[in-house]
């Protein structure tokens, strides 16, 4: 999907005039607004919109008609979510949409009172977005990646595409809280079997490549990336590096190994922004975040890229390739 594509369907799309009368549930146009944790010209960003954006459609609500989306990219430049966040509220949505934590914390610095709903985010509890899933309270609610459990499944993947591997790297940014809830699982799961754990910096791009290229000079050697905004915006660099080093890699997000990664397992985060659309639509028809718990995934998938294996010399376990939900030639 090509930005040019993704600018025709949230601004071209035809009212088919049998749908008409049921498109005219307002007598003024409705607002959303869109901070996304990702950069304009990513392509997994782009699947997210139109993904959110069809869900609307089938819920009746028109680009251009009855809805009108504002939508800002971040990437990993904290000054650039403060702006965006700003220049969102300033334009007086109905309801917000928010990809990932530092999207939601950014919205939440300048508004208590506009309903947001997020996606793709991890521990919405512990970091302070919401009362309780259960219970959210507040603006906000949404959907969570997944829980913090998961994270053990990803060494345990690791172990079986891998079983030579004795010393694991996670890439982390410690500034946030979520990826410091992933350490502290896998660093859990990895103490009870052995294995040796170390961890690297993925805030910057110079520290990531200094810390890659250090822990892979020695062998039998894996890495596992946690899930946070500034590993994603150096997704390329990243996979890169672990060619160059050999060294097995395992993440929570299929996007990683559909750009050259190993493999992932974890929810869907496509899907992810479908279920944010209902949630929008029952907020624009007069329902309030507070009455939405937040949900997490039911559930997750196995992707693996074969070319990937194949170079780093790894032949992988029958009972993954037939439990795959998709394989990546």
């Amino acid at each position: 999907m090509t930005r040019r594509n993704l600018i025709a369907l949230l601004g071209g799309v035809a009212i088919l005039p049998a749908l008409a009368p049921f498109l005219a549930r307002a007598d003024k146009l409705r607002r959303i607004g869109i901070l996304m944790n990702l950069r304009p010209d990513d392509p997994e960003g782009q699947r997210r919109l139109v993904a959110f954006v069809q869900a609307l459609h089938k819920r009746l609500w028109t680009e251009g008609s009855d809805i009108h989306t504002d939508v800002r990219f971040s990437g990993a430049d904290a000054e650039l979510y403060r702006r965006n966040a700003e220049e969102l509220i300033a334009l007086l949505p109905d309801v917000l949409l928010a990809s990932g934590n530092l999207s939601v914390a950014a919205l939440q610095k300048v508004t208590r009172n506009i309903p947001i709903v997020f996606a793709n985010v991890i521990d919405p509890v512990g970091a302070g977005f919401v009362s309780s899933q259960a219970r959210p309270g507040g603006n906000t609610t949404g959907f969570v990646s997944f829980e913090y459990s998961i994270s053990g499944k990803w060494l345990e993947l690791l172990k079986k595409l891998a079983p030579q591997t004795m010393r694991v790297a996670v890439l982390r940014d410690p500034s946030v809280t979520g990826s410091v809830g992933q350490f502290a699982v896998i660093q859990s799961a990895a103490s009870s079997s052995g294995i040796e754990l170390s961890v690297i910096d993925s805030r910057d791009p110079i520290e990531i490549e200094r810390g890659i290229t250090a822990f892979g000079s020695e062998p039998n050697s894996g890495v596992i990336v946690a899930s946070d905004a500034s590993a994603v915006a150096h997704r390329k660099l990243i996979i890169s590096l672990f060619a160059r080093h050999r060294l097995p890699n395992v993440y929570a997000q299929r996007y990683y190994p559909a750009d050259g990664g190993l493999a992932s397992y974890g929810p869907n985060a496509v899907e992810l922004f479908k279920d944010a659309a209902q949630y929008v639509d029952r907020i624009l028809n007069g329902a309030k975040p507070t009455e939405l718990p937040v949900q997490a995934p039911t559930k997750y998938e196995l992707v693996l890229n074969l070319k990937a294996a194949k170079s780093l010399g790894l032949e992988i376990p029958t009972s993954l390739l037939t439990t795959a939900d998709e394989l990546i030639e």
